[in-house]
């Protein structure tokens, strides 16, 4: 086997083992899921949640969240990274850019996650239809159920597929590593702020995460798949067709140079 047949062959396994790997992944935090919502419903998860809940409270004074004031107001500012008006105008500014830069299909992989992960949430939470907390007060004002948690399912499903979809514009591994974990981090910090806010039982956060990012894993694999059929760009932004046709002028544009460099170079060895 020549070697760029061995290249080829190492980059199909690899290709095909990120896709089982992402597979697994989403398998297990749907499980994941079940299992907590399964806890939930049975009324067993009600010990952690409170349990959880009150650590992050002064002790004997439920109304009075841990450490000073001004970190209470960061919290909520934390908080608003995962609200439906934050996350709809980023993912708005994020298709618009995506449109001008003529990435249709990223633009409407976009569209497709942050729409389908709210319709996925708001009926999750009618299905289920758990109170919010009543345990501590609630630092800042809600109106829907409490399971799961939408702020931490929709922060999921925006950051971190907005967090892919820029990696693969750097061909760089570091790079890569550090817009996700960033996205992670903005994901993470989102769903602490729910339940220190006392506006979530911690189980409502874990079942927000695992939900969300099993969604945005689905769009991640969906990417690598119209990646692989050349619609979606590749680390240099282009498909591999507009790569191929920006390539050919360039080597025609050369034969001429060639061919006219012949006849002086014949009649210099002639000379």
């Amino acid at each position: 086997m020549s070697r760029a047949a061995q290249i080829v062959t190492q980059v199909r396994e690899r290709v095909e083992l990120t896709t089982l790997a992402l597979l697994t992944l989403m398998a297990g935090g749907v499980w994941f899921f079940v299992e907590v919502a399964d806890e939930v419903l049975e009324g067993e998860a009600q010990r952690f949640d409170e349990a959880l809940l009150l650590a992050l409270r002064t002790a004997g004074a439920p109304d009075d969240p841990l450490g000073p004031l001004w970190f209470e107001e960061l919290v909520r500012d934390l908080s608003a990274l995962g609200g439906l008006a934050i996350l709809t105008g980023v993912a708005l500014a994020a298709i618009g850019y995506l449109l001008a830069t003529r990435r249709r299909q990223a633009a409407l992989l976009v569209l497709v996650a942050v729409t389908g992960g709210q319709l996925l949430s708001t009926a999750l939470k009618l299905g289920f239809d758990r109170p919010r907390p009543d345990l501590v007060p609630h630092g800042m004002a809600v109106h829907t159920a409490s399971f799961p948690s939408g702020h931490s399912m929709l922060s999921a499903v925006v950051w971190l597929t907005l967090g892919v979809l820029l990696a693969q514009l750097h061909p760089r591994r570091a790079i890569k590593l550090y817009i996700i974990g960033w996205a992670t981090a903005v994901t993470l910090l989102v769903g602490f702020s729910r339940v220190y806010l006392g506006v979530h039982w911690p189980t409502d956060v874990l079942a927000g995460w695992a939900m969300g990012a099993v969604w945005a894993m689905a769009c991640w694999t969906v990417a690598r798949w119209l990646q692989r059929r050349g619609t979606m760009p590749d680390d240099a932004g282009a498909t591999p067709g507009r790569a191929s046709r920006r390539g050919s002028p360039r080597r025609l544009e050369a034969a001429p140079d060639a061919r006219s460099a012949g006849p002086s170079a014949d009649a210099g060895r002639g000379r």
